[in-house]
Formats: C-alpha cells, structure tokens, sequence
C-alpha cells in the first residue's frame, strides 16, 4: 500500500514510525512532516488546507489510504472531500468532526444521548457570562467553543480569574474559537484521555493515557497544548473501562449514527473519574498528542491494518493489543511556550539521545538549515521512554533528555507523578531520580 500521512507533529511521526513497520506497506509519503521523519517517509510540497491539491497527489501517486493526523483538516471536511474523490481516508466525516470542531455541539449531543458531562452554559458576550460565573462561584471552567490548539480552556480557581479568562476570549485571543464560550461546572477527580476505534458501526478499546497540561512542574501555570503523558493511565483498569466503553463510548457511537453521521476513525475522550463514574470533559476526534507518542510504542499489531479495517467498517471484535509495558513521554518545548515561543536556538544531542536503548524521540516543531537542527515552534522534541513500570520509563526518558544538549528549551521534571504517587515504592524510585534530573 501506498499511504499519505497528513500533518508535522510530534504525534504524526509517532504514526509514521508505527505505520512504517506495517508488513502491507509499499511507500509512505508525509505532507508537509518534519526533519524527523526523513528517514521514514517521502515529504510531499502539499498544503493540506488545499484539499484538490490533496486528491490529485493522490490520484498521481496512486495512494490507497489516506491517514488524517490534526484535527483541523477533519474539522474542514477534508474526509468527506477525498472520499468522494474514490480515496480512502482514516478519520471522521466533517458531520463527525462536530464532536471536537464545536464544544457547544458536544454539549449539545451529550444531553440529548444521556452521556454524562459537566453542566453548562452558553454565552455570545463577556457581560452574560461574567453574570454567571458570580452566581455559581469558584472553581470554574471556561471555554473557547472552537478549536484552540489545546489552549482554549482555563480552569479558575477564582471569579477573578474566570473573568479574565473570559475577557481574553472575547478579546480575540483564540480568534473565531473565542466568539462563543461554554462555563461549565467543575468535575472534581483524575482526568484521563481514552481512545477507542471506530468503524461507524462499532468501537473497540485502543488505549489510555495520562496528559499533563499545565506548562509548569505541579500543575502550575497555563494550559498548553501537553507538556507530557504516559500509557496505560492506572486508574483506567478493566473496572473503569466497562463502564467508560457501555455509557460513553456506546452511546457516543450510536448517536452519531442516529444523527446522519457515522463516526470513523479514533475517538479520543477526555475524561475526568468521579467519585460517581466518569464524566466526558471533551471529545476529540483524532489521536492526542502527545499522548499518541506514549500509546504507539506500545502496540503489538500493525497500525495500518487496524486503520484500514476501520475505513473499510470490518474492525475485529476485540481490542488492540497493546503490551503491559509502560511508555512515558517528555515534552521539550521552546522558552516562551505557551506564549510566543523563541524560534531558531539549535539543538544538538539528538544522536546520542537516540541511541540509548528503550528510548525513542519524535519531532514535533524543528527544521534543518544546512547540518543544524533548529527549534520552530513551541513543542519542539518528545523524548518517551518504555520500561516495566512508571518509574522505569520515567528513568529512560530523563536520561536521554540528559543527552540532549538544547539551552534554548525546557521541559517539565515531574512527569508521571499523578501514577506514581498511587505506588510508594515506585514513588520513592520517582523522588530520587527527580532530584539526579535537577542535579541536586
């Protein structure tokens, strides 16, 4: 088969590492990728938005799959525009993409499909909203409607900064995404991310994992698109999932049936745990990042098939296997991040990094000027890690950070703690190391 991947992140070379293994693979071309995917892939000169351009590559290239990484081009149709074109293309119809394309719409569909969430509000203008943010007090959550590269949500601690959160959208921060928000109530318990693929008759377990949002060690500072995750996430066991797959991913499935618009593709459900079940916090309609580059090195199958059999509406009854292992991944990103990130600083060490054993690194923001690597964009290297357990993980992927010689970035040391701190022993193992990282 020949196969486009669609997309430049840390996540698409993560696919194009797992799609490259794939016994059915003859070429895999990437458009626009990155410099890590070089040895991987062929770069194509495409602009994804430009979706003709996309169908003819296809037609001339003779491509017979068509793998969606981002979610914007979901959200714009692309599926439905290759499609029609006689290509076949894994993700979501544009109908589909409404799930993650619109948080109102999510809202919408979750009330009328009995899918628990979080009670909310509407609002058009900041007046409204401010109304109501003082008559249900803190915490608080606000969020931007649209797509917001992962940034378009503030979880208040207080009015005050509810309201800011608020101004800031209306302001324009988040462009078209901030003309409407949702405030919803605060869910109180563990968020994790679950993905399940679907055929748009049924869906099957993929994988969990753990993101850390926040830019700062603790869970300090502004949300950003991920600064690291792990997988499986430990509260999502056989107990968790049963319920998870029968009251959200279920009826998730048949109401996008029942509505016209059959769901394909990989549905990832941002999930917080309460104390009464799990609650939908969002939909996404496409693999996370970086969650996917803590999943992928974990599967025992061939991804290109399990892609294929959700076009093609023939996913087995089963789900994924994927090892017991765990894989931990490390968000380097730029300084500036998640605000303007500093563009340009080289970074070297990658080769040495890349040779330790048990480790990976995916590109998520560089490029190439002559022999140097350099940073452009604000998430700039995943380093993941697979080990036994947590700390094992945690251990491979710190080390290989260490080997990365790269001042112009940072990145969070206190990845994983959220598993860890469920197991003492792997805790203490956790605390020892984070001190050798900080080199104390």
């Amino acid at each position: 088969m020949n196969v486009l991947l669609l997309g430049s992140g840390g996540r698409e070379h993560a696919i194009a590492i797992a799609l490259a293994k794939s016994p059915l693979l003859e070429t895999l071309f990437v458009a626009p990728g990155n410099p890590g995917m070089a040895a991987l892939a062929r770069a194509a000169a495409l602009d994804i938005k430009d979706h003709p351009a996309v169908a003819a590559f296809c037609k001339a290239n003779r491509i017979d799959l068509v793998v969606v990484g981002p979610e914007a081009p979901l959200v714009a149709g692309i599926v439905d525009e290759l499609t029609a074109a006689g290509i076949k293309t894994f993700g979501p119809s544009k109908a589909a993409a409404r799930l993650e394309g619109s948080k109102t719409f999510a809202k919408d569909f979750c009330a009328r499909f009995k899918i628990p969430t979080a009670p909310f509000a509407r609002f058009a203008d900041a007046a409204s909203a401010k109304t109501y943010v003082g008559a249900k007090g803190a915490p608080i959550v606000v969020k931007a409607d649209g797509l917001a590269a992962g940034k378009g949500v503030t979880v208040a601690a207080s009015i005050e900064e509810a309201e800011a959160a608020i101004d800031r959208m209306f302001s324009g921060e988040f462009g078209e995404a901030g003309q409407n928000i949702l405030v919803e109530d605060f869910l109180d318990g563990e968020e994790v991310s679950f993905f399940a693929l679907c055929d748009g008759a049924r869906a099957v377990e993929f994988a969990s994992a753990q993101d850390h949002k926040r830019v700062g060690d603790g869970e300090r500072g502004p949300n950003t698109g991920g600064m690291g995750a792990y997988s499986p996430a430990p509260v999502m066991d056989a107990r968790m999932r049963e319920p998870v797959m029968r009251t959200i991913v279920g009826p998730t499935l048949k109401g996008m049936a029942v509505m016209g618009a059959p769901f394909k593709g990989v549905l990832f459900a941002g999930l917080m745990i309460c104390a009464d079940g799990p609650r939908v916090i969002e939909y996404n309609v496409r693999f996370g990042d970086p969650e996917t580059q803590a999943m992928l090195p974990r599967l025992e199958e061939d991804l290109l098939a399990l892609l294929l059999a959700c076009v093609e509406e023939r996913l087995p009854e089963r789900p994924a296997r994927l090892s017991a292992k765990t894989a931990l991944s490390v968000v380097l990103a730029a300084k500036g991040y998640p605000g303007a990130p500093v563009r340009g600083s080289e970074i070297q060490g990658i080769e040495r990094a890349e040779a330790m054993p048990f480790v990976s690194i995916t590109h998520a923001g560089t490029k190439r000027e002559g022999q140097q690597l350099l940073a452009d964009g604000g998430r700039v290297l995943n380093v993941t890690g697979v080990g036994a357990d947590v700390a094992e993980a945690r251990a491979h992927a710190y080390a290989a950070i260490d080997m990365i010689d790269w001042p112009g970035g940072f990145y969070r040391r206190d990845i994983g703690w959220r598993a860890l701190a469920r197991d003492p022993v792997q805790l203490d193992r956790f605390m020892s190391g984070s001190a050798r990282f900080n080199g104390k």
